[in-house]
């Protein structure tokens, strides 16, 4: 893997190069044109700088003396301490990659005395955390003991407590992200089981790594495998072949790669992985990287793309932070991949016919959540199904929505709530919808070798995921047969009920015009191949709505043009213990964009 590791070198070189001007003299950083910087970017940079200075030992970048750049950013970090948790455990790390000698470190020796006694008070600091945060004061405890800060080292009562918190939030053991205690707020449903728990893993291993201390690391990895695992085993069956991963829930796009790559490599150095499976996992790295590369970097300038007039993503992701965060990681690749040797060359699973893949994460009285995966080999069908709560900024978006994601193919906007391949109903000052969790959830293969996937929501649910009591229920199922998908749902009442709105959208995106991969999908001259089967609502398609050329709405990949809608907008009575099914089935014309170009 020795060429992987050079070229994730120079590709970091490159990106560290396009933004060192962007370092303030202070230590702060400046945003690019149209956006508003974070508060814990100077961190990102921080923490970037010193993975570049593990994976080389270079102490000047650009002419530039990395210790000092770090020193600044460190120092604005610690001046700008209010609501950058996450900046400063990024700042901890930073600090520790150029050694656990005070003495010796040279970025503590730049450090003003007064930086240094506020820096160790807010690494004292401990906020206790039920969300990703708690692997950020993993790192601070971490880097405190390492340093010699202190002489009691907290890291194993910490990472007891993580521990802990993932038995308590998931009979699965998935890390969530917005468990139901949180704050001691009841009405929070939890289950924001998404790309989050895979960057805890990442992060408090890499701050584990650093440890002075070899013992507590060696300790505790056996305890930290048990769970990291439980995301290596769901990594082949998301990975799409063309390279795409983690595609639904908050903060995916570039994330949704990154991430994963680091979490398999981190794998491989620790051998978590077993030999046989050693060939998928690396072909698992080559496909990841290969459409993190064609899709998020720009080859002619040599910096990370995450938002532009064709793509976007979640606000507080800048693009600053993610070119940082992108430089970090491809040093990172660069010393994994440098030891665990060999090449990258892997053998892909071979799937010769459609395969359905579930995955558990909660099964409590109160819900079920869960992961349905569905691929057809023939036509390249892909998509994922989450039953899984939108967490702390997801809500009013689409991102966790339990409809097929398939980025190419069954789309979505990025920061809008649309009501995307499902039913909105609009009740009263409710609005209703499908997702976020069920009951009974079962699938299997039925009658003429027809998959399926479903689930009941005794209670209907609001799209800002509340639960209302005593107005109906939801059946919801999915079948699959080839590349052919049929959704069908029923609603029941236990009163009179007036229906003020329902609507079912279509949104029709395609992949970005210039940084894309010749092999990923898209849709076809068909398109969708919607139909309606049953609609006991008496529905209409109202006329198309073209986005093209509005910002507000782009996805991840790429811009989204119109929307299509079914729509029953004047007020409908339903009665009483009444089923009403709505029924829509596609065929999608799937073909891949090099397949696209030639038919134009």
């Amino acid at each position: 893997m020795q060429n992987f590791a050079a070229q994730c070198l120079d590709m970091a070189r490159s990106i560290l190069g396009h933004n060192l001007d962007s370092i303030n003299e202070d230590g702060t950083i400046v945003p690019v044109p149209g956006e508003e910087s974070r508060a814990d970017e100077s961190g990102h940079a921080a923490m970037a700088l010193g993975e570049y200075y593990r994976a080389t030992n270079e102490k000047f970048i650009n002419r530039a003396d990395i210790q000092q750049i770090v020193a600044r950013c460190i120092a604005a970090q610690v001046a700008l301490n209010a609501n950058s948790e996450n900046g400063l455990g990024y700042s901890a790390m930073a600090l520790l990659a150029f050694g656990p000698s005070k003495e010796r470190n040279g970025v503590w020796a730049h450090l003003a005395d007064e930086t240094r006694e506020s820096l160790d008070k807010l690494l004292l600091h401990r906020s206790d955390y039920d969300t990703h945060f708690q692997a950020f004061n993993i790192a601070k405890a971490v880097t405190r003991f390492s340093l010699g800060l202190s002489r009691k080292d907290e890291t194993n009562a910490l990472l007891d407590r993580f521990v802990a918190r993932i038995q308590a939030n998931g009979t699965a053991q998935f890390c969530d992200d917005w468990p139901r205690n949180l704050e001691g707020r009841p009405d929070v449903l939890g289950g924001a089981y998404d790309l989050y728990g895979v960057m805890q893993f990442v992060f408090i291993r890499s701050a584990l790594q650093l440890h002075a201390n070899v013992h507590i690391r060696e300790r505790k990895l056996p305890t930290l495998r048990t769970y990291a695992e439980r995301y290596l085993k769901l990594l082949p069956d998301i990975v799409r072949a063309d390279g795409l991963g983690w595609c639904y829930g908050r903060g995916i796009g570039a994330y949704g790669q990154m991430h994963a790559i680091s979490l398999i490599l981190q794998a491989m150095r620790d051998k978590w992985i077993a030999p046989d499976k050693i060939a998928l996992y690396k072909d698992l790295v080559r496909r990841l990287f290969q459409f993190f590369f064609a899709t998020y970097l720009d080859n002619e300038h040599g910096f990370l793309v995450i938002r532009d007039n064709e793509r976007d993503t979640i606000p507080h992701h800048t693009t600053r932070m993610a070119n940082f965060d992108a430089a970090r990681y491809l040093c990172q690749w660069s010393r994994l991949a440098k030891t665990a040797g060999g090449t990258l060359e892997g053998n892909p699973p071979v799937v010769t016919r459609a395969a359905p893949r579930f995955h558990y994460f909660d099964k409590s009285s109160r819900k079920e959540q869960c992961l349905y995966i569905y691929q057809d080999p023939s036509t390249g069908l892909h998509i994922q199904i989450p039953l899984v709560s939108g967490g702390a900024n997801g809500a009013n978006t689409s991102d966790s929505l339990a409809f097929p994601h398939m980025p190419g193919v069954f789309d979505w906007p990025t920061n809008l709530y649309v009501p995307a391949f499902l039913p909105e109903l609009t009740i009263g000052d409710n609005v209703f919808t499908p997702s976020f969790y069920g009951k009974n959830i079962t699938n299997g293969i039925g009658l003429k070798n027809v998959y399926y996937f479903r689930y009941e929501q005794p209670e209907l649910i609001t799209k800002d995921e509340k639960i209302i009591p005593g107005v109906g229920s939801c059946k919801v199922e999915w079948e699959f047969f080839g590349s052919k998908i049929t959704s069908k749902f029923t609603f029941q009442f236990r009163r009179q009920t007036q229906l003020n709105l329902l609507r079912y959208v279509l949104p029709i995106a395609a992949p970005h015009t210039r940084h894309r991969l010749g092999s990923s999908y898209t849709l076809g001259a068909e398109s969708l191949r919607c139909t309606v089967p049953r609609d006991e609502f008496q529905a209409h398609w109202a006329e198309t709505e073209v986005v093209s050329d509005d910002l507000n709405h782009r996805t991840y990949y790429g811009n989204l043009h119109y929307y299509q809608m079914l729509l029953r907008d004047r007020p409908h009575h339903l009665r009483p213990n009444h089923p009403y099914r709505l029924e829509v089935s596609f065929e999608p014309h799937i073909v891949t964009i090099d397949e696209s170009n030639k038919s134009e």
